[in-house]
């Protein structure tokens, strides 16, 4: 059992304002030098990458579908370890499901199984006293849900207010706080850019978490709310370990230097895959591949997470140095593990761009977004799997590579054909996975860059030839 002060940002619907509100809350509260930690539901690493920026610690996603039910609550432990509280921004409305199963991995199933209060950010632009009736449905539906109170947003003028607070008293739901339709202003960066202002600290992005905190420290009640988080019980669960995670696994004798692509706040994957890497013997720097020219000098591995921009084209094809380290470091056979837009660089080319040339492949931009998870059987044994386990991941993408895999692909799922790309020590898929739930993934990656060069071959099929 942990002690975490924590609650659950939910809403509705999407729309009404808890991104916005579950920054500005991170960003007051650290002001106010209180130790915060954020966390998104599902696989969202933009949201969470802004929680991160306004928290002062990683920003993590908690996805019951890609770690597993039972791996939520030890996961809030660890990353809000000496925190003094969590924030756990919902996804969608409160009860809605993108996979048809709201009591498993619904904003309210995770929140009851977190043992952790609910506050339900309300937009009332149009809503007079029947948002009384539309609280008490969300709070009735489930008896199992803790609805802690509620926070107003777009809130018209003073006597709105006053009307929505004593509609809501009526039901004996507390209001934290109500903003006006002014004070969550839109001033994050386009989501086209992704994680990257929030992780290489632009000014933009810092003026705009600061805003929000200050929006946020004006209208609503913090000692109150934080006294809300502070009621609930002890988390369910001990804190997740990556030591733990990786129990039995054997170190390499030295540490393989692995360079994690990412930004210096951060890596385009989750928090945990550096932490398990550590765990299991590495040592792990970070790859800047906007601005580095050059891996790291020792560099015996590679790993490019599945937030990585596929905006950025064109300032990955410009940094050919990089490109031809990279191409150089899969040839010579060092284990490369590229998810997302990470495959598409290894691409021949990216509309018309020259990308790094590893695989035989060649990228298009699309207008359709590709999204949603996939239960995935491994085709092939690689450094992420051996051939025929299987394992849930998460796609998000419009570019698409031609051909869509190489003779010896990564994955296959129902309804598809196979995907991605194997060659020597590459692995390569816009399917990407969140290693908390999949830790064997960083023995297999330390293992391999622990051995020795192996002897060079002609490039396979589904590589460029040396």
């Amino acid at each position: 059992m942990t002690v975490v002060p924590r609650l659950v940002l939910s809403a509705p619907s999407s729309g009404h304002g808890k991104n916005a509100l579950a920054i500005g809350l991170l960003a007051a509260f650290a002001d106010r030098d209180v130790q915060v930690a954020g966390f998104k539901l599902g696989p969202d690493r933009v949201d969470a990458a802004y929680l991160g920026l306004a928290a002062g610690r990683p920003g993590r996603t908690l996805d019951p579908l890609l770690v597993g039910a039972d791996r939520l609550a030890p996961l809030v432990a660890h990353g809000a370890a000496g925190a003094g509280l969590a924030v756990i921004q919902g996804s969608m409305g409160l009860y809605d499901s993108v996979t048809g199963r709201p009591e498993h991995d619904s904003a309210a199933a995770v929140a009851t199984a977190l043992r952790s209060p609910v506050v339900l950010v309300v937009d009332v632009a149009a809503t007079g006293q029947s948002v009384a009736a539309l609280v008490h449905g969300f709070r009735s539906f489930d008896e199992q849900l803790w609805l802690g109170g509620v926070i107003l947003t777009r809130v018209a003028s003073s006597r709105h207010e006053t009307m929505l607070r004593e509609a809501l008293d009526d039901i004996g739901v507390p209001v934290y706080g109500a903003l006006r339709r002014q004070d969550l202003p839109g001033v994050l960066p386009d989501r086209r850019h992704g994680v990257v202002p929030a992780f290489d600290g632009s000014g933009e992005a810092s003026r705009a978490v600061r805003r929000l905190g200050e929006a946020v420290a004006a209208t609503v009640d913090l000692e109150r709310l934080l006294g809300l988080a502070r009621s609930a019980p002890p988390l369910p669960a001990v804190a997740w370990s990556p030591a733990e995670a990786l129990a039995g696994a054997v170190s390499p004798a030295d540490r393989p230097l692995v360079a994690l692509a990412g930004a210096p706040g951060g890596s385009y994957s989750t928090p945990e895959t550096a932490e398990l890497l550590r765990a299991a013997g590495a040592e792990v720097v970070t790859l800047d591949p906007l601005r580095d020219e050059a891996l790291p000098p020792g560099t015996r591995a590679l790993i490019v997470g599945g937030a990585l921009p596929e905006s950025y084209a064109e300032q990955l094809s410009a940094n050919r140095r990089l490109c031809i380290a990279v191409a150089e470091l899969a040839r010579t056979g060092r284990p490369v593990i590229a998810e997302g837009a990470g495959m598409l660089w290894l691409a021949r080319e990216l509309d018309g761009l020259p990308m790094c040339g590893v695989l035989d492949a060649v990228g298009a931009s699309r207008d359709g977004l590709v999204i949603g998870y996939r239960e995935a059987t491994a085709r092939t044994t690689s450094v992420v799997a051996s051939e025929g386990a299987v394992v849930v991941g998460h796609k998000e993408h419009r570019a698409v590579l031609t051909p869509r895999a190489g003779q010896r692909p990564a994955w296959s799922w129902e309804g598809g054909s196979a995907e991605g790309f194997v060659w020597r020590n590459v692995h390569a898929s816009q399917l990407a996975l969140h290693w908390a739930g999949h830790p064997e993934i960083a023995s297999r990656l330390v293992a391999a860059a622990a051995e020795p060069l192996p002897e060079t071959v002609s490039a396979g099929p589904g590589g460029v030839p040396a």
